[in-house]
């Protein structure tokens, strides 16, 4: 199948806007050869997800783009870094990798990106529309441009997202386009009681669940008796693109493409029908803990960052109360929404507690735990599920009050009747 260009991918892929433009679209144009597509779009939005620092192979590419001049074409939000700018010191971060950090930093910032530094992109105000074709990196917000938002991206790889900033062009392939966007899988939820999905808890774990069972098709959740906050459906989202590879989930009469269950097929029979039932959910929750022990060091949240809406659900929980000295609490969240919980009086309760800040980073994407932490607890799958693997640590999964409560006790402690009845 032979790629069509426009005379504009011509002129970029010659060289004519200049070397750093050449290099984008001739890696844009050879990645679009290979997934089989036939022709390029037109994007009006990014998020880099190459932001992140790993290794020198990532920063060489970065700082070679920016000397060559590099500048995105369309608007264009950062991910996390590799560091917390102004905290990285108060945890077990290296010299030296923190400095490689920042120049990976420095290299994205000089390409006439906006600095935002989080996973979550959609808390900002570059938040994209209905129907925007982007090209977006980072698992938990591809399926919320996609599913939530109703916005159009494929899966970017890091690397790759640059290059569509550069050019304003990606390959016309996967889900921008309207007939790869019916579900696959029909999931129902009859079974599961209104209480539990009301809980926070339940998404996290329902999306862990729905995740292993999807791999990467189109999940459809029929039965939803609620409407979940968008805070809910951060966490289901991120959670089945951990578990799995979910890029885009339907709940029926909730999200913008299933107003009805035959629109989220696009008026096709689901490939299979799935009961999901306690059992099944119970067990995914348990899969989440991974220590047999009550032993607790640090609480992690923000695994998708933190969001208003998150520090003003936390701050009455630790109002008046006081963390275990023996216990960490750290809340992970972006700059702006950081900057927007302390205008909003939300960071004064947090302090009280014991609580502590990181902004611009992710516990995973930085190595800051120092040796004696080896028990952490959470309320976020995601975190829960790559704990293991990238930190090498026992993890133990509860509810935001769950994780309050151990905290303030200095041991894993969960209510579990929400999901015994």
């Amino acid at each position: 199948m032979t790629l069509y260009l426009t005379e504009n991918d011509q002129r970029m892929l010659r060289g004519d806007d200049g070397p750093a433009v050449k290099m984008a679209m001739s890696i844009l144009v050879r990645m679009a050869e290979v997934s089989g597509a036939k022709e390029l779009l037109d994007i009006s939005g990014a998020h880099i997800d190459s932001t992140i620092y790993i290794g020198e192979a990532g920063l060489e590419f970065a700082e070679r783009l920016a000397s060559l001049g590099a500048k995105v074409r369309v608007p264009t939000t950062l991910n996390v870094s590799g560091l917390d700018e102004h905290h990285w010191r108060e945890w077990a971060v290296p010299a030296e990798w923190a400095r490689q950090a920042q120049r990976q930093m420095e290299a994205y910032r000089s390409m006439g990106t906006i600095p935002t530094w989080t996973c979550a992109p959609y808390q900002t105000e570059m938040k994209p529309k209905f129907g925007q074709q982007i090209a977006w990196g980072e698992s938990n917000a591809i399926v919320f441009a996609n599913s939530v938002i109703g916005a159009r991206t494929e899966r970017y790889p890091d690397l790759f997202d640059i290059c569509c900033a550069l050019t304003s062009r990606a390959p016309a392939i996967g889900l921008h386009l309207t007939e790869n966007r019916a579900g696959e899988l029909l999931f129902r939820l009859d079974e599961i009681p209104e209480a539990l999905q009301r809980s926070d808890d339940f998404y996290p774990v329902l999306g862990h669940y729905i995740g292993k069972a999807a791999l990467d098709r189109i999940p459809v959740l029929g039965g939803m008796r609620i409407v979940p906050t968008e805070d809910q459906l951060k966490a289901l989202g991120a959670a089945s693109a951990s578990s799995g590879g979910v890029a885009l989930f339907h709940i029926v009469g909730v999200t913008p493409e299933a107003g009805t269950l035959e629109s989220a097929f696009q008026n096709k029979p689901p490939l299979q029908t799935i009961e999901v039932t306690m059992d099944a959910l119970c067990a995914a929750r348990r899969e989440l803990t991974h220590t047999d022990s009550d032993a607790l060091d640090m609480i992690v949240m923000g695994s998708p960052h933190f969001s208003l809406a998150e520090f003003k659900q936390l701050a009455p929980l630790v109002a008046g109360q006081r963390k275990n000295p023996n216990v960490k609490f750290l809340v992970t969240s972006s700059r702006a929404m950081t900057q927007l919980a302390k205008q909003a009086g939300y960071l004064d309760a947090l302090q009280e507690f014991g609580a502590q800040l990181t902004v611009d980073t992710c516990i995973l994407a930085t190595p800051m735990l120092p040796p004696e932490i080896q028990h952490l607890m959470t309320n976020s799958a995601k975190f829960a599920y790559y704990t293991p693997g990238l930190l090498g640590r026992k993890i133990a999964f509860g509810s935001l009050r769950d994780c309050v409560n151990s905290a303030i006790e200095g041991k894993i402690v969960r209510d579990d009747s929400l999901w015994l009845n």
